[in-house]
């Protein structure tokens, strides 16, 4: 990368971290025919994330950004990908590989902190918002990826600004056998590998506090509640779904956190692939964020349409990947059995090709 292009990038990078943060939500399931799923939206209502669809060949040749430039880990893809890029192409937020191997960043805002840059490991560094797309590129699942993590440095690609760590991300990975987990690194580089059993991330705290909050939620249940008498008085619910009454409906991560929970357990399993895809859409419908929600009152928004900038849908059986955009809702599938990564090349291809064109229905 030319200086110039690595200075802009450090630029882009300090202003993401001074405007809101993002607010993503995932969600992890599989169909009654053995389909492994997962789903999450990107919320950064800042600015434009300018998001491509990139298309990874097998045998691609790669160096890792670190602070001293484009001198990080060389590798060499072993699997084709596709997925999603934020701010800059090389930034995979979220994607799957040929094999079935899921990944993708969320943002770990005040808990995340990585080791400092070391010049003399530069060679065996990645940078953090390139790991997603090594992971991808790398390895066949998730046991792999444990074992490659061992051998190698993560590192944030710019500086901190003084007294405060670099804003970073924690990650969430699975595989075509249903096994996920999260990777968080906390304390200077402390890594954690937690085994995500509830099938839920957002943000921040820690993965373990947010499956210990849970327990703050033990009274909710689906369904109706019986009235009830106290005295002389009767109590009735007004409507449906009383027994979830106290659900936290605000947009922080603990509350996306459980309410994302309830809303994928209490869901029915769906048979297949397809239906599991749109069940996983219409649950993170209820993820999207109005653009005013995130500024206070008086502070310039951007111009953006919405906060919830793409959602995506995962199928890591068949590997596909399903998503739609704040520009457009219609949902598109990229099929990887459809794509020959021995031969394609290297894509970087807008989200919304057309997302301008509305059609007008004339009666």
């Amino acid at each position: 990368m030319q200086k110039t292009a690595f200075c802009f990038l450090i630029s882009t990078m300090l202003l993401l971290s001074s405007v809101p943060a993002p607010a993503c939500t995932g969600i992890s399931f599989s169909t009654q025919d053995g389909t492994q799923m997962q789903a999450r939206t990107i919320e950064w209502g800042g600015y434009n994330l300018n998001s491509k669809l990139i298309v990874l060949p097998r045998g691609q040749k790669n160096t890792s950004l670190t602070q001293g430039g484009k001198n990080g880990l060389n590798w060499t893809n072993k699997y084709g990908a596709v997925g999603i890029s934020v701010v800059e192409d090389g930034f995979i937020g979220e994607g799957v590989n040929e094999k079935g191997l899921a990944a993708g960043v969320f943002y770990f805002s005040g808990y995340g902190s990585l080791s400092p840059y070391n010049a003399k490991k530069a060679k065996k560094s990645v940078g953090d918002m390139e790991l997603v797309r090594w992971i991808l590129t790398s390895f066949s699942n998730v046991e792999e990826v444990i074992q490659g993590l061992k051998k190698i440095e993560i590192v944030p690609i710019y500086p901190p600004e003084k007294g405060q760590s670099a804003p970073t991300g924690h990650w969430r990975i699975a595989d075509a056998s249903g096994r996920s987990i999260v990777l968080e690194i906390e304390n200077n580089g402390q890594r954690h590998i937690y085994e995500n059993t509830v099938g839920v991330l957002t943000n921040s705290p820690s993965f373990p506090w947010q499956t210990t909050n849970l327990n703050n939620y033990v009274h909710l249940l689906p369904g109706p509640v019986s009235a009830a008498r106290l005295g002389n008085t009767e109590l009735k619910a007004f409507g449906m779904g009383a027994g979830m009454l106290g659900l936290p409906g605000d947009i922080t991560p603990p509350a996306r956190f459980v309410r994302a929970f309830f809303y994928l357990h209490t869901a029915p399993q769906q048979p297949n692939a397809h239906s599991g895809m749109l069940q996983a859409f219409h649950i993170l419908n209820n993820f999207d964020l109005p653009i005013g929600i995130e500024f206070a009152p008086g502070e310039k928004t951007s111009g953006l349409p919405s906060a919830t900038q793409w959602t995506t849908v995962t199928d890591m059986s068949q590997p596909a990947l399903y998503y739609r955009t704040m520009n457009n809702s219609q949902i598109r599938k990229v099929d990887l059995s459809q794509i020959d990564f021995s031969a394609v090349l290297y894509q970087s291809v807008p989200l919304d090709l057309h997302a301008e064109d509305i059609q007008e229905l004339s009666f």
